[in-house]
C-alpha cells in the first residue's frame, strides 16, 4: 500500500509540472486545490471598490424606501384646528437622530441604516457597544434601531436626522411597545360581554363562560381568547397623520395615539398603505443650507384646505 500511495503521488506530481495549465498542489495534505478555493483566493485579491456614499440631495422614485427616526413619546394633548375641529394630539420628540451605522449589500448583504438615539455615559453601556460606538466613531446612543432602506437612500455616517425628515400632511407608521397592563381578565383583555347579572349567576357576572366542548374532542383548541398577561408587546399603529412639527425644538404633532407610555421610544416611518408624495418628501433626508438655522423656523402646519368641513357636511 505505501508503494501505491508513493506511486500515485509521483504521478500527481509529474502531471502538475508537466501539464500547460498546472493546478496548484498543496505539499502538506497531497491534494490539489479545488476550483471553489480558487475563485474564494481570487474573490479575496480583487476586492470589490468600497462603496462611496455622499449626504446630497437626489430625486426619489416610486420604489425609494426612506428610513424612519426613533422619538420619545412626551404624551397627549389636544388641539383646535382653524375650523374649530378638536383634534387628539400625540407629541413625539426625535432626540439628535443621528446615523451609526451603514449596511451593504457587499459586507452584510442587505441595505439597511441604523439609526441612534439620545445620549448615554459609557458606564452605562456594555463594552460591546462602546466598541460599536467608537469603531463608528460616532456619540454614545441610548437607543438604536435598524431601519432597512433602498440603495438610493443610503446616508453616511454621522448623518443627523430631524423631525423635517418628515413634512406636515403626510401619513406615518409609528411603532412601539404597549403598555403592560398585567393579568387582566376576559372581558378587559378581549372585550367579553360577560356573564348575566340577575338573579341565579352568583359571583360569575365576568365569567369567560364556557371554553371547551362536551366528550369530542373533549379539549380546549389552542388560541382560544381567554385570561392572561396583557399589554407590553410591540404594536404599529398605522396611517398616523401629521399635523404639525416644530423643527426648533425637534417636535412632532400627530393626529391620534400611538403605542406604549410616556417616555416610551417609538420608531416613525413613511406610511406603507397610504404613501405619501414623492414629491413632497425630502429625500433621502432633509439636510438643511448654510443660511437656515433650525432655532429660527416657525412650526409647520399641515394644509387644512379652504373649505370648511362642517359647512360641507352641512
Amino acid at each position: 500500500m505505501a508503494a501505491l500511495s508513493t506511486r500515485s503521488l509521483i504521478s500527481r506530481l509529474h502531471h502538475h509540472f508537466i501539464s500547460p495549465n498546472p493546478i496548484p498542489f498543496n505539499v502538506l495534505t497531497g491534494r490539489f486545490f479545488s476550483s471553489d478555493a480558487l475563485m474564494d483566493a481570487s474573490q479575496i485579491v480583487h476586492q470589490q471598490p468600497t462603496r462611496i456614499i455622499t449626504s446630497t440631495p437626489s430625486i426619489m422614485t416610486p420604489n425609494s424606501k426612506r428610513t424612519g427616526i426613533i422619538a420619545v413619546k412626551c404624551g397627549m394633548t389636544a388641539l383646535w384646528d382653524k375650523w374649530g375641529a378638536r383634534l387628539p394630539i400625540t407629541i413625539l420628540w426625535a432626540d439628535e437622530n443621528i446615523v451609526t451605522q451603514v449596511k451593504t449589500v457587499e459586507k452584510e448583504g442587505i441595505f439597511a441604516l441604523q439609526i441612534g438615539c439620545g445620549h448615554k455615559k459609557p458606564k452605562h453601556l456594555t463594552k460591546p457597544e462602546v466598541g460599536h460606538f467608537r469603531a463608528q466613531g460616532v456619540d454614545l446612543k441610548r437607543k438604536l434601531k435598524e431601519f432597512p432602506v433602498t440603495e438610493d437612500a443610503l446616508l453616511p455616517v454621522g448623518t443627523s436626522l430631524g423631525v423635517r425628515h418628515f413634512v406636515a400632511g403626510q401619513y406615518v407608521d409609528v411603532a412601539g411597545t404597549s403598555r403592560g397592563k398585567g393579568f387582566q381578565g376576559g372581558m378587559k383583555r378581549w372585550g367579553f360581554k360577560g356573564m348575566p347579572a340577575s338573579h341565579g349567576a352568583s359571583l360569575s357576572h365576568r365569567s369567560i363562560g364556557s371554553t371547551g366542548q362536551r366528550d369530542a374532542p373533549g379539549k380546549v383548541f389552542k388560541g382560544k381568547k381567554m385570561p392572561g398577561r396583557m399589554g407590553g408587546k410591540t404594536r404599529t399603529v398605522k396611517n398616523v397623520w401629521v399635523y404639525k412639527i416644530d423643527p426648533a425644538r425637534n417636535l412632532m404633532w400627530v393626529r391620534g395615539q400611538v403605542p406604549g407610555a410616556e417616555g416610551n421610544f417609538v420608531f416613525i416611518k413613511d406610511s406603507v398603505y397610504k404613501k405619501p408624495d414623492v414629491s413632497m418628501l425630502p429625500f433621502p433626508t432633509h439636510f438643511a443650507s448654510e443660511d437656515e438655522g433650525e432655532t429660527n423656523i416657525e412650526p409647520l402646519v399641515a394644509d387644512l384646505g379652504e373649505v370648511d368641513p362642517f359647512m360641507v357636511a352641512d
